[in-house]
C-alpha cells in the first residue's frame, strides 16, 4: 500500500488524498520507518512544496516534519521563505518544528520581528497569529528561557490571599497576628482576603491561604474578546509589576488559565488567540509557553461576564509545604487541612494522642501537629501506597508518626486517644445504603477509640449521616460545626464524647 501510495506522488496523482494517507499511516513507527526508505532522499516531497494547490504544498510539508526529514531541512526552510499563502506558511514552521533548526535562529528572529510589527487585517489575524505562534515555538526551543530571581519581597504590594468562600476571616486573623513591626492593610474579598503590605516575607510563613495571587490593574475592564483582552493586560501595569519585582529582564514566559462560562473548545480558541496577541503587543518582552513558565495570567469572569485579571508568579519561594513529596487521588490540599485545623484550633489539645483513621498521605496529622504539637500520633490507610508516601512525607517534614497499614475497622490499640482527626473519604461508587453503613461503623468504633470527653474533628459532604449518627448515638454531641465548601456540601464537624 505504501508503495503504489509512492508511485501516486511520483505520477502526480490524487496528491491531497494520497498525502493525508501517508501522513496518517506515518503516526505508525514502523510504517514511518518504511516510508522513509521509500522516499530515500526526500527529493520527491520537496519537489511537492512547489505544486500549485495549497494543500499539497501543506501536507508534503507535514509529512516531511512527520517522517523528520532532516536532509531537506534546507528546502523546506526556502519554501516557507517564499510561500505566500498566509495559511500555509506555519505548517512549514510545524514541520521544522521536527528537525534540528538552529542554523536558522537568526533569519526566525528576524521573521517574528517582522510580524510583530505587522498590525494585520481582520481576515489575516488569525493565519498570521499561527505564524507567530510557531515562529514562538521554534525560538523557545533554539533559544531556552533563563529564570528570572524574585527581588519585590520587601517591596509594596497588593496580593489576593485565595481561600474557600466564607473562610477568609481565618486568613484575615493569621495575617492580624503577624508582628505589629509589619505595616499591612486587610480587607475582605471575594477570592478570599486582600491585603497591602510592604514586606511579603513574613506571608510566605501562613499556612491557611491556597495560592498568593497579585491583581492586575487595566485602564477599563476586559471584554471576552481574545484580543481585546490582550490589548488590555499589555495597557495594564503588569509590565511595570514584573520589571519592579525580578533582577533579570529577559522576556517572560507566561500560561493563560481563564475560568469562563465557556466550553473547552471556546477556550482553547480565545486562549491561542489571546497568547498570540500578547506576544504581539507586547514585542515578546510576554511569551507564551505552556511547559516551561514562570507566571500565570488568570482571566476569571465576573456576574457581568467581564474578565478580572490576577498575575501568579512562580518565580517567588514558595517552602510552606515542601513536605508534601507524595499524594493520591483522594488527598486534601495541605492549605485545606491547615485552614481546618486553624479552625478547629480552639478544640485542640496540646500533647494530646491522636488518630487518624484514614490517614492518606499523613496532610490532616501533619498540619495539625504544626499548629498545635501533640504527644503520640497515629495514622492508619487501608491504601499502602498512600502510607508509604504518608511516611516519606512526614520524615520530610520532621514529623514522627506511627503510620499503620490496616483497616480502621480492624485497629486495636493499647490506650485511648484525646482525639480523632480526619478527612473522611468521599462516597465514590458506594451506595447510600452502603455509606449510612460505613459512617454507623465510624461512629460506633470511634466511640471505643476515644478517652472520655474526646474529640472528633472531621470533614465531609454527608452531613445527612452525621447527623443521624448523633441521634442514634446519643453519648456524642455536636460542638460546632463550619461550612467550608457550600456548593459542594463539604463541613468540617467538631464532635464531643460525652463525659
Amino acid at each position: 500500500m505504501l508503495n503504489t501510495s509512492c508511485e501516486k506522488l511520483r505520477k502526480r496523482e490524487s496528491l491531497r488524498e494520497t498525502l493525508q494517507f501517508l501522513r496518517n499511516e506515518a503516526k505508525d513507527r514502523k510504517c514511518a520507518e518504511e516510508l522513509k526508505a521509500l522516499l530515500g532522499d526526500g527529493k520527491l516531497l520537496t519537489e511537492l512544496l512547489s505544486e500549485g494547490e495549497p494543500k499539497v504544498r501543506k501536507n508534503a510539508a507535514l509529512l516531511i516534519g512527520d517522517l523528520r526529514l532532516q536532509q531537506v531541512a534546507d528546502a523546506l526552510w526556502e519554501a516557507y521563505n517564499r510561500e505566500t499563502t498566509l495559511f500555509v506558511k506555519s505548517s512549514y514552521l510545524t514541520a521544522l518544528g521536527r528537525l534540528e533548526v538552529s542554523d536558522f535562529s537568526e533569519q526566525l528572529k528576524g521573521r517574528m520581528e517582522e510580524l510583530l510589527k505587522v498590525i494585520p487585517a481582520e481576515n489575516e489575524r488569525k493565519h498570521i497569529n499561527e505564524e507567530i505562534r510557531e515562529l514562538g515555538k521554534l525560538l523557545n526551543r533554539i533559544e531556552g528561557s533563563r529564570r528570572h530571581t524574585f527581588t519585590g519581597a520587601e517591596k509594596a504590594h497588593e496580593m489576593v490571599l485565595t481561600v474557600n468562600h466564607g473562610c477568609g476571616s481565618v486568613t484575615a486573623r493569621e495575617v492580624s497576628e503577624l508582628s505589629a513591626t509589619i505595616r499591612r492593610t486587610v480587607k475582605p474579598h471575594p477570592l478570599g482576603v486582600l491585603v497591602y503590605t510592604k514586606d511579603m516575607q513574613p506571608f510566605a510563613r501562613l499556612r491557611t491561604y491556597r495560592e498568593l495571587l497579585f491583581p492586575i490593574h487595566v485602564k477599563e475592564k476586559l471584554q471576552p474578546k481574545p484580543e481585546l483582552a490582550a490589548q488590555g493586560i499589555w495597557e495594564s501595569d503588569l509590565w511595570e509589576l514584573l520589571t519592579e519585582c525580578h533582577r533579570e529582564q529577559e522576556p517572560f514566559f507566561f500560561r493563560l488559565e481563564l475560568k469562563a462560562k465557556m466550553d473547552l473548545s471556546e477556550k482553547s480558541s480565545f486562549a491561542k488567540k489571546f497568547a498570540a496577541e500578547l506576544e504581539r503587543c507586547s514585542q515578546r518582552k510576554l511569551v507564551n509557553s505552556t511547559g516551561d513558565y514562570e507566571i500565570e495570567i488568570r482571566l476569571l469572569e465576573n456576574r457581568e461576564g467581564k474578565l478580572v485579571p490576577f498575575l501568579k508568579l512562580y518565580t517567588i519561594p514558595v517552602n510552606r509545604f515542601a513536605y508534601r513529596k507524595h499524594a493520591v487521588a483522594a488527598s486534601i490540599h495541605p492549605a485545606a487541612a491547615a485552614m481546618l485545623v486553624k479552625l478547629a484550633q480552639p478544640y485542640l489539645k496540646e500533647n494530646a494522642q491522636i488518630l487518624d483513621p484514614f490517614c492518606g498521605v499523613g496532610t490532616m496529622l501533619i498540619e495539625r501537629d504544626i499548629l498545635v504539637p501533640a504527644r503520640e500520633k497515629y495514622g492508619i490507610d487501608i491504601f499502602g501506597e498512600a502510607i508509604d508516601g504518608a511516611r516519606e512525607n512526614a520524615a520530610l517534614a520532621g514529623e514522627k508518626i506511627n503510620f499503620i497499614h490496616r483497616d480502621y475497622f480492624d485497629f486495636t490499640h493499647g490506650y485511648l486517644f484525646d482525639e480523632i482527626i480526619t478527612n473522611m473519604p468521599v462516597r465514590g461508587k458506594k451506595t447510600k445504603e452502603e455509606m449510612d453503613a460505613f459512617y454507623g461503623g465510624f461512629f460506633a468504633k470511634s466511640k471505643s477509640m476515644l478517652v472520655s470527653g474526646g474529640k472528633m474533628i472531621f470533614y465531609s459532604n454527608e452531613e445527612g449521616f452525621v447527623k443521624k449518627q448523633l441521634r442514634l448515638h446519643r453519648e456524642f454531641r455536636l460542638l460546632q460545626q463550619f461550612c467550608i465548601r457550600e456548593k459542594e456540601h463539604f463541613y468540617l464537624f467538631i464532635v464531643e464524647l460525652k463525659g
